[in-house]
């Protein structure tokens, strides 16, 4: 991942230059370790955006899982955005061409939020300090059941390993939220019979 500095005049700005290198398989290792410590739902959420954030070195990482009841990506975990930000408003698959496109199975980068009209919220990321992005999906067997974004404060050119970093991320990530909710539902089961059984409820 390269960032790109606009310059006027090349005597006083410096040239474009690139972030440290990334030991991206390391970062993948310690990740995935991470993610798999808890099977509570939140938890595995925030470790995701938070592990992801801090080994691509970007501003800020957000997920939203689908909803397709109300056709809207629901904020799942975030770092390094503001309440502000967050509060913008929903986030419509009607009215977000870069989640939309995600979902459809293909990363999507953008190099320049602020003008592109396939991003929802221009304004607010003007505000915000959000420049470029990178935004790639949440898969569990070929079904689509969110996003993650990461966003940056500079023009970034996204290159081939972040790509491939995010997505398998992304993918490991996936199976992390199935088994969550999985186990989540197994628990309230649970509860649920014993509930029965007992003639009592059972508090989690």
């Amino acid at each position: 991942m390269s960032t790109n500095n606009p310059t006027n005049n090349p005597s006083i700005n410096p040239p474009h230059s690139s972030p440290p290198h990334r030991d991206y398989y390391q970062a993948l290792y310690q990740a995935a370790m991470t993610i798999s410590s808890s099977l509570e739902l939140d938890q595995v959420l925030q470790s995701i955006v938070t592990s992801t954030a801090e080994a691509m070195q970007v501003k800020a990482c957000v997920l939203r899982l689908l909803d397709a009841d109300s056709d809207q990506l629901q904020l799942g975990a975030v770092y390094g955005l503001s309440d502000e930000y967050l509060s913008k408003g929903p986030v419509k698959l009607a009215s977000s061409a870069l989640d939309s496109e995600t979902l459809r199975g293909e990363p999507i980068m953008i190099s320049d939020v602020r003008t592109d009209s396939r991003f929802q919220y221009q304004e607010a990321a003007r505000h915000e300090g959000i420049v470029s992005a990178l935004c790639v999906p949440l898969e569990v067997h070929g079904r689509a059941i969110g996003v993650i974004r990461v966003y940056t404060t500079e023009p970034t050119d996204f290159h081939e390993d972040d790509v491939q970093f995010l997505s398998v991320l992304a993918s490991l990530s996936a199976l992390a939220i199935e088994n969550a909710r999985l186990y989540a539902d197994i628990k309230d089961s649970y509860h649920g019979v014993m509930s029965a059984f007992l003639g009592t409820s059972i508090v989690p």
